[in-house]
């Protein structure tokens, strides 16, 4: 993984001085709140519902052992024990006091992190695949290129008070896991007829009160070229993007109202004129930062002689091993998706004593190193076979090995009302209330993959835009009530998912799931998902069965 050198290091510290003066001002009143505001959006720091919530990032998701051991003695030392995984990869830490968070942050900038612009109107946090560099299906790693982004946008001085939050993500295999259709940039790694590397660039994606797909503005992108387009795409927006109105300021309601091509032309237009040498990347940097992502020393025979034998005997770990690891591009090695969904946890939630064991796992089993997925569960990346039984073990003793990766119960889900100013509506008590309907582990491998999304409220941190089923919490009158949605995808074949209708009451909302299901089982054909059938189908078939003798909201 990439390794600060002193210009980083000199950064990060700099900024912890800074931060930690402003907050003294703040507290003793010399800054007002509006004033203090913006700086500590830009470290981070937002104010919730109870208390500030800090998220730190972690870019493109890649951790080390002895980071993963400092999140948790942030947990232990500064909030409650705990922290909460996102689907942007990062975490974040629901209970930190005001004037112990530039103390956070000195303790991240020991291990190599920080909160820098993971939040505010600027370039947020870089994602990727959380399979980047080991997927069978992968073209090239995209992990050297989430770094130079990185590097490129982090303060920025042209681009740190755009319009609104800006998110890109790099993708480099065939299946899309970086939902990068759905970013304001996305970024797929492409060959052309050549055979030289380069990007199919997306724009104009995003999700909240106006969802919206991303549109193709270049099929390919020479990869010499990436960061002066990039420059060109956010000039381009930053000088039209709209600031009066903060619901139109995104870069997807630019480019929806000027039409893809006309957004386009003013994006090779922007960069024909600006383009210059200095920002080309050269084969010899790409190399460079690429060398910090180099493969760790595999064995050369990766024995799996404690596996089969595992596999056959104990029906408990072959579940796991079916559902929880997927292939690795070197024989002899899984990736191993630890679960943050087991039944009764807050989805993507993680202890103290969960991170510290975690670690231990990473660094006895994944070569020190660890990810963090777009699902909201962490990954061992590099993890033998002949090691599974001996992981599972302890994962199991642990609650950390539920067997059910990309089933129904596997779903993202934002914080909601327990936590977020911003939300109209519970989402952790609705995912327990679906956990527990729904804990048939033999049903949910029957239903196979279905990917349930829910979000507190339209700004949509949950993704239920794009999931298969999508549950958005909204307020009817100081009550909770619940829009369903069905047939999203943020894949390849990216869709945003139609409402099915009324909303319908907290209490009810695992049964609506239940129905949807029934419905699915009736009318699937041989080996279609849920989303497939949906698509097939249409909604009607939907919209008819739950609503017969169901309470709605108009």
């Amino acid at each position: 993984m990439y390794r600060y050198d002193t210009h980083d290091q000199t950064l990060v510290d700099e900024r912890v001085t800074q931060f930690r003066d402003q907050t003294r001002r703040f507290l003793a009143g010399q800054l007002s709140e509006e004033e203090f505001r913006p700086l500590r959006l830009r470290n981070g720091l937002y104010i919730q519902r109870h208390a500030p919530m800090l998220r730190v990032a972690i870019p493109y998701g890649l951790l080390g052992a002895r980071q993963l051991r400092m999140l948790a003695h942030i947990a232990r030392s500064y909030d409650r024990d705990y922290g909460h995984f996102t689907t942007r990869q990062n975490i974040q830490y629901n209970w930190p006091a005001l004037e112990r968070v530039p103390d956070i942050l000195a303790d991240l900038a020991s291990v190599q992190m920080h909160a820098i612009q993971t939040s505010g109107n600027c370039i947020r946090n870089v994602t990727s695949d959380q399979l980047a560099g080991i997927s069978p299906d992968e073209l090239v790693d995209p992990r050297p290129y989430c770094e130079i982004i990185r590097q490129w946008s982090t303060f920025h001085p042209e681009f740190s008070y755009l319009p609104r939050k800006f998110k890109i993500a790099v993708t480099g295999a065939q299946r899309d896991r970086t939902a990068a259709q759905i970013h304001d940039i996305g970024l797929q790694i492409v060959e052309n007829a050549a055979g030289e590397r380069g990007f199919r660039v997306y724009v104009g994606g995003g999700l909240g009160r106006a969802p919206m797909i991303g549109e193709v503005i270049r099929e390919f992108l020479p990869e010499a070229d990436l960061l002066t387009y990039l420059e060109a795409i956010l000039r381009v927006y930053n000088q039209h993007g709209r600031r009066d109105n903060i619901h139109k300021a995104r870069i997807k309601i630019l480019v929806k109202s000027w039409g893809r091509e006309a957004f386009a032309e003013a994006v090779e237009a922007e960069w024909a004129r600006r383009d210059s040498d200095a920002l080309r990347l050269p084969p010899e940097e790409v190399a460079r930062i690429a060398a910090h992502f180099e493969a760790p020393p595999y064995a050369a025979e990766a024995a799996a002689d404690r596996l089969d034998p595992a596999l056959e005997s104990d029906p408990a770990f072959a579940r796991w091993y079916a559902r929880n690891t997927v292939p690795h591009k070197i024989p002899g090695y899984r990736a191993v998706h630890i679960s943050l969904k087991s039944p009764g946890r807050a989805p993507g939630d993680a202890t103290a004593e969960e991170m510290i064991l975690i670690a231990d796992l990473a660094e006895r089993y994944s070569f020190g190193e660890l990810r963090v997925t777009h699902h909201q569960n962490l990954l061992l990346a590099d993890v033998r076979l002949a090691d599974l039984p001996a992981l599972w073990q302890t994962l199991s003793a642990h609650d950390l090995a539920h067997p059910n990766v990309g089933t129904l119960t596997d779903m993202i889900a934002c914080p909601g009302l327990d936590f977020c100013a911003l939300a109209n509506a519970g989402s952790i008590d609705v995912a327990h209330q679906i956990q527990s309907r729904f804990e048939d582990l033999d049903y949910l491998y029957d239903l196979g993959e279905l990917r349930l999304n829910m979000s507190g409220c339209m700004n949509a941190c949950g993704h239920h835009h794009v999931g298969h089923i999508g549950i958005l919490g909204v307020d009817k009158k100081g009550e909770e009530w619940y829009q369903i949605q069905i047939g999203g995808s943020s894949e390849n074949s990216a869709s945003l998912g139609k409402v099915l209708g009324p909303s319908v009451p907290k209490e009810q909302v695992a049964e609506v799931i239940g129905r949807l299901l029934a419905v699915y089982l009736d009318l699937r054909e041989e080996g279609e998902r849920f989303l497939d059938t949906c698509r097939r189908v249409g909604i009607e078939p939907f919209r008819e069965r739950v609503y017969a003798e169901l309470e709605v909201a108009a």
